[in-house]
């Protein structure tokens, strides 16, 4: 094996996993979802056609809080997302359960306020894995993985 094939290899077997949810359950529990917010690629490939209420959740996997270009966030997320807030699965599945709860814990602010009212009472670590598979993060992941695996001249 060459040398940088090896790196490569050793450096994906040390990345932690996108997600430790099942993408396919969260796809399905996405449908509760989708009532308020879309998956489309910044290509404009639309994953899942949903609403605009909420932001498109293209890409939320390593992105910071409330920093969707155009959408209008409550004033505590983004304030959060200012202080360092990054979704991950366990912030994403925090948030799901009880935003305001979640953004009061967070923000130490006794008032802060979300602009989504939905809980998702279950499936937050399938719905992460899901909408972890689709976005900038994944396709590095996919393109590094391609590269890993093509065959040697």
């Amino acid at each position: 094996m060459r040398p940088l094939v090896t790196v490569a290899i050793l450096g994906l077997l040390a990345a932690p996993a996108l997600a430790a949810g099942d993408p396919d359950k969260g796809e399905k529990g996405f449908n509760k979802c989708k009532a308020c917010h879309t998956v489309t690629s910044d290509a404009g490939e639309v994953i899942v056609k949903g609403g605009k209420t909420g932001p498109n959740l293209w890409g939320i996997a390593g992105r910071t809080a409330g920093s969707v270009e155009g959408f209008n966030y409550s004033k505590d997320l983004v304030a959060a997302g200012e202080a360092g807030l990054v979704w991950d699965e366990e912030k994403f599945v925090a948030f799901t359960a009880d935003p305001r709860a979640f953004l009061r814990e967070e923000t130490g602010n006794s008032k802060a306020k979300s602009k989504m009212s939905f809980r998702l009472k279950k499936g937050g670590e399938d719905i992460y894995a899901f909408l972890a598979s689709h976005g900038p993060v994944a396709e590095e992941a996919a393109a590094a993985e391609e590269t890993t695996t093509a065959p040697s001249e």
